[in-house]
């Protein structure tokens, strides 16, 4: 089953490829992303002359934010789409190999930092191996860098249906939002939390994902302003059922 949710993750991301990158990271997805994932991720980390592997890298659009703040990083893209790689090769002018996250690896840790924007929840078909692999990737102390969708989100069940009807940009069989509590606990021998932050609210859904929702990408600027400021304001919420999404950093252990 694995290798079949793979093949299907793979072939659908392929086909959406173009229309994918044109709604996440156009500029006002940027200007999103800069705000509510990169500052509260990137600010406190010193990764000048490390290196640091992309998963599920894309086309590398995190890459170069990444390099903007850091701009001695080592960079390694790594995704299940041949598509991907070689527009990460060709945007970021590192190396990208192809890879299926959720199949054991032979790596050495080599990485300082890792880090996956929204791709974990794309191998809930094995998770435990993936985890397995980044684990592997990683020196002792090195960095886990991730954000992806949160399961206690009081919407999960009009996600979980959303997924299963829109067959175009979803595969629901091999996607789900994730817990984050749950995960760490999978993983605890090996990756201690550092940092967990729950987010995302109207802005999240209409800017950060337009595709999903079909906002046509002219609105979008118009909206802007007023959603980061609205998002700001949400993101003050207690706990986690109000947020869309959780950020988190994990440190590698000695184990």
């Amino acid at each position: 089953m694995t290798g079949e949710a793979s093949t299907r993750q793979k072939d659908l991301y392929e086909a959406i490829h173009d229309v994918y990158e044109a709604h996440y990271y156009d500029d006002a997805a940027m200007a999103y992303r800069k705000r509510f994932y990169y500052q509260p991720l990137f600010d406190d980390l010193k990764l000048d002359g490390k290196s640091v592997a992309d998963l599920a890298c894309g086309s590398g659009h995190n890459s170069l934010i990444l390099r903007q703040r850091f701009p001695s990083v080592e960079l390694t893209g790594f995704d299940i789409s041949s598509h991907a790689c070689r527009d990460y090769r060709r945007l970021v002018g590192r190396p990208a190999f192809e890879c299926d996250l959720t199949k054991p690896m032979d790596v050495t840790p080599a990485f300082d930092a890792a880090m996956i924007f929204g791709g974990l929840h794309h191998c809930v078909s094995d998770l435990a191996t993936t985890l397995q692999n980044v684990a592997r990737m990683l020196k002792p102390g090195g960095v886990f860098l991730m954000l992806e969708p949160n399961k206690r989100c009081y919407l999960e069940l009009l996600r979980r249906l959303w997924y299963a009807l829109d067959r175009r940009y979803f595969d629901a069989q091999s996607e789900a939002a994730l817990d984050h509590e749950q995960l760490a606990a999978g993983v605890a021998a090996t990756f201690r939390p550092e940092l967990v932050k729950f987010m995302g609210g109207p802005g999240y859904f209409l800017i950060a994902q337009s595709l999903v929702l079909r906002v046509p990408l002219s609105w979008k600027h118009v909206m802007l302003p007023a959603l980061l400021r609205c998002e700001s304001l949400y993101n003050r919420l207690p706990g986690y059922y109000p947020f869309a999404y959780f950020l988190a950093r994990w440190r590698r252990t000695n184990a």
